[in-house]
């Protein structure tokens, strides 16, 4: 393997290269044309307005595809001998296919199928690959080329020994992207991606693909890959069916926002699970009894129970003056209502009209004033205001969000059905006064995945005149993508499979860094709640790319606690610095934390430094930082953007600094939301520098 800044094909690749970005600018000037054409016309038919949208938008999409900004257009060449032998075929991946006017191939697509060596080769399984070739690219520049040879090829100049030990392909070129200050921002690692990364991300779109990986080992920006790669390679069915990718919490969502784009990929859809349930309003916050019993499955059969407790029968006959006469129904006739529609396979809603019916036809025949069919039977008794609340009391049309705001705002309701599911302390956690009106009422975010449950058991709510919205329905997706899916409750788990169209996903975590009351222990447990298909396997990133040695010993050190069926991934970097352990008193913890993050930030000048503390520190370390004259910014406001940004525990979760200062960790360790575990993510968060300031006794398992 060669790293040469003086190559001598330098000149000749920078040619290439240069070559491939004046072809882009012309497809994408070629483009940009043919819509100016099509933009200012107006008129003609339904279908042709149709037609000429839809082609402006994709037009649009394509232009943002080829809009690549900084990011390097090339990052590789294979040469390869053909089957049969005869003069090898030099091929060079990059991020986009791009071809010259006269449809010569001057760079392929890096997901294509003939790229698959440049990730893939070894020198036991060479591909027919004689050489693999690797430029470090600074913006459009080519300022180094490295080369792995294979096989006993003309060039002599070294080969690939096949070892088993964990191998990095492209070794220079990897660490000298991982070396580099973080932006604050996730970026793709298409041209850096390992062979156990690119076997992952070229997997079959077919059933659950469970990706198990430790810190550092890349697995959600493989997980990101491999829904660009998806929709390449089955551009048609998911550009129509969508693609979508679940992130822990908006923090997240901003960390990992370009990394789609980047690829050539905007029309994927990143969103938290509040995004999935829209309709109402979020700000209630849960005692920590509440959340864990909103994410048990016992809360399934608790709504269920709900539902039924409002399909009532009449308790008082139901006398209504109509006419010259009355019109009367017995509690026994409504109770014969209820429990026929109760006895139906569909759901709630779907029963509504089917009840109001069969109370129309027992009313009709007292109409006696006027013929009737059901229909203008029907219609008349809706004019009656007592006719609605009639309907109402025995079979409500209810949206989800009528539900839970009922069923919360009563004990009376809870007590029915939560009756020997609930304990008496679990029915007083999830009580809370109801709101003037449901417009003003606000859910929790442990409420989200109860409202979906509640919309699929109910059904879409009737509109007006029982015509019932499509929007009303749950979105399916082609393909779904979850990051930190071991910290999924139960509840959370059936909602993202309800939304898988046909069973295929990407769900990404470690068991090790799994936190919370329903923590897996092992992905069989998750499994269980998602789709289920014989198709459903589980693949593990073994290598740290990310974290440096020293780092990932001390933070090993809390797995047999942790998780002690789990290993630590191996680590490939060695770090500069071993990680510093401050000690010091709790008067004296805040200005501790100033003084060793104001160090990170001057050691590593173009990098991001994060503050990782106990959730209840958070504002007073913050007030101790302004009031020194510390600028930073916080995590649930700036993401990661700033040079210095304050990240609570319950946050930090899949991020990654250059620096990091974990505050307190006994605090972290004790907590009953984070734990050991919990620890051993703050621990791992950390690219290059790690310190630990802490005034109380660490944890056994850090001690010396």
């Amino acid at each position: 393997m060669t790293d040469q800044s003086n190559h001598p094909d330098l000149a000749d690749e920078q040619a290439h290269i240069d070559r491939a970005y004046r072809a882009l600018v012309d497809v994408r000037e070629r483009a940009l044309a043919v819509r100016n054409l099509t933009e200012g016309q107006r008129g003609g038919t339904f279908q042709e307005r149709y037609e000429r949208n839809y082609f402006d938008e994709k037009l649009v999409q394509m232009l943002n595809g080829l809009d690549i900004g900084d990011a390097a257009l090339a990052f590789g060449r294979i040469d390869r001998t053909p089957d049969g032998g005869g003069n090898p075929e030099a091929f060079h991946i990059g991020r986009l296919a791009v071809a010259d006017a006269d449809s010569n191939q001057l760079i392929v697509d890096w997901r294509a199928p003939v790229a698959e060596p440049f990730y893939r080769a070894t020198g036991r399984e060479t591909m027919q690959l004689m050489r693999r070739r690797h430029f470090m690219m600074e913006s459009r520049q080519l300022v180094a080329i490295e080369d792995e040879l294979f096989g006993a090829n003309r060039l002599g100049i070294g080969r690939d020994d096949g070892l088993d030990t964990p191998q990095l392909r492209g070794q220079s070129t990897l660490l000298a992207a991982l070396s580099k200050g973080r932006s604050g921002q996730l970026g793709d690692i298409v041209a850096t991606i390992q062979a156990e990364q690119d076997v992952i991300i070229r997997a079959p779109n077919k059933g659950v693909l469970v990706v198990q990986g430790g810190p550092g080992t890349g697995k959600t920006v493989v997980a990101l890959h491999r829904a660009a790669y998806l929709l390449y390679t089955f551009r048609f069915p998911l550009a129509d069916q969508g693609v979508l990718v679940i992130g822990p919490n908006r923090v997240f969502l901003r960390y990992i926002e370009r990394v789609l784009p980047s690829l050539g990929e905007s029309g994927v859809r990143e969103a938290v699970l509040g995004d999935l349930v829209s309709d109402v309003h979020y700000g209630a916050v849960d005692s920590p009894l509440a959340r864990r019993i909103k994410g048990d499955l016992r809360m399934v059969e608790v709504l269920q129970r709900a539902v039924r407790d409002r399909q009532r029968a009449l308790k008082e006959p139901f006398e209504l003056p109509y006419g010259g006469g009355y019109l009367r129904l017995q509690p026994g006739d409504t109770a014969r209502v209820v429990k026929e529609a109760a006895r139906r396979s569909r759901r709630h809603n779907e029963l509504c009209r089917a009840v109001e019916g069969e109370l129309v036809s027992m009313l009709m025949p007292m109409m006696r004033d006027e013929e009737h069919t059901l229909t203008t039977a029907r219609a008349r008794l809706r004019e009656i205001p007592e006719f609605r609340s009639l309907v109402f009391r025995i079979w409500p049309a209810l949206s989800a969000a009528e539900l839970l705001h009922d069923l919360f705002g009563s004990k009376a309701l809870l007590k029915s059905a939560g009756r020997n599911l609930l304990s008496d302390a679990e029915i007083e956690a999830l009580y809370r006064p109801r709101a003037a009106e449901l417009g003003t009422a606000k859910f929790s975010d442990a409420d989200v995945a109860l409202l979906d449950e509640a919309r699929h058991m109910l059904g879409p709510k009737p509109r007006k005149g029982g015509v019932i919205e499509e929007a009303d329905e749950i979105e399916t997706y082609g393909h779904i993508v979850v990051d930190e899916v071991q910290d999924l409750t139960p509840l959370q788990l059936r909602m993202v499979g309800r939304r898988s169209l046909n069973g295929a996903m990407t769900v990404v975590g470690d068991i090790a860094q799994a936190t919370g009351p329903f923590a897996p222990h092992d992905w069989s447990d998750v499994l269980a709640l998602l789709p289920k298909n014989r198709d459903a396997t589980v693949a593990e990133l073994s290598v740290g790319y990310r974290i440096p040695r020293q780092i990932m010993e001390l933070a090993a050190r809390l797995l047999p606690t942790a998780a002690p069926q789990q290993t630590p991934p191996t680590a490939v970097r060695e770090g500069d610095a071993e990680p510093r352990i401050i000690k010091t008193s709790r008067e004296q913890l805040f200005a501790g934390v100033a003084k060793e993050a104001r160090t990170l930030v001057a050691e590593l000048a173009t990098g991001r430094v994060g503050i990782v503390c106990p959730d209840n520190l958070v504002d007073a370390l913050s007030s101790s930082l302004e009031s020194n004259g510390v600028k930073f910014g916080r995590a649930g406001a700036s993401a990661l953007e700033a040079t210095l940004t304050v990240v609570p525990v319950s946050l930090v979760k899949g991020l990654e600094m250059d620096g990091v200062v974990v505050v307190e960790p006994t605090d972290i360790y004790e907590s009953v939301d984070a734990g050991p575990r919990g620890l051993y993510v703050a621990l791992t968060r950390s690219t290059q520098r790690l310190v630990v300031v802490h005034s109380r006794e660490l944890p056994v398992e850090l001690r010396d």
